[in-house]
């Protein structure tokens, strides 16, 4: 199977897509929409941002940080990320919705009166099995199970005196201070009694033509913000809203078919909105609606992609597809103000959540300024680059040769081994591409008059040698011989027993070692999203299979090992992979598939780039 694109499918399947009466949506750029705080709101929000990331220590969550006996490396590892992940959850909540917020911080106020209460009686339970299943029911949005998950599992008991009470760390003294600042939040919201998202959300579904007129998909991250929601919609519109989460049944998922994906077996028209959680942002078609509303920060834009999927079908009736996303902001009358106002409150989140930012942004650092031009951005919807090579574009062109120019398609097959030319190319000039193949194995290798070969994956290799009719082809150079054998050497050496060998794991090439360090790092990938999952391991693959240019590996593994005592940190080493292995060099192009390193190692063809004019 090979991945394509809308994009490509429109451009190289027109005639194909025209035959069958069949046609993608235009995709409009998501539109922003500005909930507006009035000061005593915003004043509030800010105070709350600052005591939840800056002094709030989440003490509760981190017991073996303070525990006086011995604590390996791993635990206190595994105690430091329950307390990030516990501090996200309260900052997606407050963004959520004030309702879902409100309703975390008395789960946490009981949750530390509890275990306080415990303390004084002289006992503190502390599990080791949650850490993992937490990061589910994170995912999942369960609030309720991760608290029960925490204050009733089965958990190894310790003696109260075990935990450090000494002026630099005390244990009891830092849960009673988390649980005044708890119940100070608690005190600042009680002055709140409107809710500036829920107010913005019913006059635009007063006064938006687009809205009015269509059936919604509402998406949120949390439960409690779903259900809230949809009560709230159906007080104002009866009858209109039908709400799903990861507890709604079986019945009202068929509901939900019925009244919102076109293909349903019996269509129903009973709703003209849903609000859900993640829970159908994959694998459910909801394209009898064209509008998707993405009521709280998409913090990792992927799931804007996943969410606008669910509408944006081959088979839709609709011409044009529509996004909403709300950001908290201050109130003003001018929209450049409105949105530099909602940036600084992304900023706020990003700047004092330090580090633990990457988290809510799924590993990759980001800015405010970027984040907010992404989530208001077309390309983040499609998850495609309108201009992004293919290899549709060459197969297309061998595939129209061969229809209208069978004569000439048929000398590009008796080409004979080891072809070379030359041509102009100012940018790559004094520079030698070679096109080899070892059984299925394809690879480009590229050499300069003084330097090392490298290897380019096949679309560079393609966009350096595509010609035009008009090019003119010119002399071979003197040290042609010279730079083919670079290129020769390179590819033996990615082609030797040694490359082959990875798959049994001998060897100390880079591929190899990354392989190690990402088997030690890489052990638990509960916290990753199923992309992040599905990109380690489309890098573990390449890796085993040499399918990587070496050069790639090479710089991948000295920026893994910068990462020093952080290689422990599961985020740290997918943000390096992924900044230094693109995706692109993972999906498999036509010339390069089913890589079989046997057989005799063959040239294929050789295009010199000069930067001279002369004619050969």
């Amino acid at each position: 199977m090979v991945r394509r694109t809308r994009t490509e499918i429109a451009k190289y399947f027109d005639s194909d897509l025209k035959k069958q009466s069949l046609k993608f949506p235009d995709v409009e750029n998501p539109e922003p929409l500005f909930y507006e705080l009035n000061e005593a709101e915003d004043d509030v929000f800010n105070k709350t941002i600052e005591l939840i990331s800056k002094q709030f220590k989440y003490t509760r969550y981190m017991p073996m940080l303070y525990f006086k006996g011995k604590v390996d490396h791993l635990e206190q590892q595994s105690q430091k990320n329950m307390g990030k992940f516990m501090k996200i959850l309260l900052v997606k909540r407050l963004e959520s919705s004030f309702f879902a917020f409100k309703n975390s911080v008395d789960r946490f106020i009981y949750s530390y009166e509890m275990f306080i209460r415990e303390f004084e009686k002289g006992n503190v339970y502390v599990s080791k099995k949650y850490t993992n299943k937490i990061f589910e029911l994170l995912e999942n949005d369960d609030d309720t199970a991760i608290q029960k998950l925490i204050d009733e599992e089965k958990a190894v008991k310790y003696g109260a005196e075990e935990f450090r009470a000494d002026d630099e760390k005390n244990f009891f003294a830092d849960l009673e201070r988390d649980l005044e600042i708890l119940r100070r939040i608690k005190m600042l919201w009680q002055q709140i009694d409107r809710d500036p998202k829920l107010v913005k959300f019913v006059q635009q579904l007063n006064q938006n033509k687009i809205l009015k007129e269509n059936k919604l998909i509402i998406f949120t991250e949390s439960k409690e913000t779903a259900e809230y929601l949809a009560k709230n919609i159906n007080e104002k519109f009866p009858a209109t809203a039908l709400c799903y989460t990861g507890g709604s049944s079986e019945a009202t998922r068929d509901i939900v078919i019925r009244n919102f994906d076109d293909k349903a077996r019996h269509p129903e028209d009973d709703y003209r909105i849903l609000v859900s959680t993640e829970v159908l942002s994959e694998g459910v078609n909801l394209h009898r609606s064209n509008v998707v509303i993405n009521y709280d920060i998409p913090w990792n834009p992927t799931r804007m992609m996943q969410r606008v999927g669910r509408i944006n079908r081959l088979d839709t009736k609709y011409d044009r597809i529509y996004t909403f996303n709300f950001f908290p902001s201050q109130q003003g009358n001018d929209e450049i103000k409105l949105r530099e106002s909602a940036e600084a409150k992304i900023n706020a989140f990003l700047t004092l959540l330090g580090g633990d930012a990457a988290l809510l942004t799924e590993g990759e650092p980001v800015g405010s300024h970027e984040l907010f031009n992404r989530l208001v951005s077309k390309k983040t919807l499609t998850g495609e680059d309108e201009n992004e090579a293919s290899e549709l574009k060459y197969l297309q062109l061998i595939k129209n040769i061969r229809d209208t120019e069978p004569d000439l398609f048929a000398s590009i097959k008796r080409l004979p081994k080891k072809a070379r030319t030359a041509k102009i190319d100012k940018e790559h000039k004094e520079s030698l591409i070679t096109y080899f193949r070892r059984g299925k194995l394809q690879k480009f290798f590229t050499a300069v008059k003084d330097g090392e070969a490298q290897e380019l994956d096949f679309l560079s290799a393609a966009a350096i040698i595509e010609s035009d009719v008009s090019d003119e082809r010119h002399k071979l150079p003197e040290m042609f011989y010279k730079m083919l054998d670079k290129n020769k050497e390179a590819f033996i050496f990615a082609t030797t027993e040694e490359m082959a060998q990875l798959q049994s794991k001998r060897g100390r090439d880079s591929a190899v070692q990354i392989l190690a360090i990402l088997k030690a790092t890489l052990k638990n990938t509960k916290q990753f999203t199923d992309d992040q999952e599905l990109y380690v391991k489309k890098v573990s693959n390449q890796l085993r299979e040499g399918g990587l240019p070496k050069q790639t590996t090479k710089e991948t593994l000295a920026a893994l090992n910068k990462l020093d005592s952080e290689l422990t940190n599961a985020f740290k080493v997918l943000a390096t992979l992924q900044m230094h292995i693109p995706e692109r060099l993972l999906e498999a192009h036509y010339a390069e598939q089913s890589p079989q390193v046997t057989g005799k190692r063959e040239v294929i063809l050789s295009m010199y780039l000069t930067g001279d004019s002369q004619n050969g």
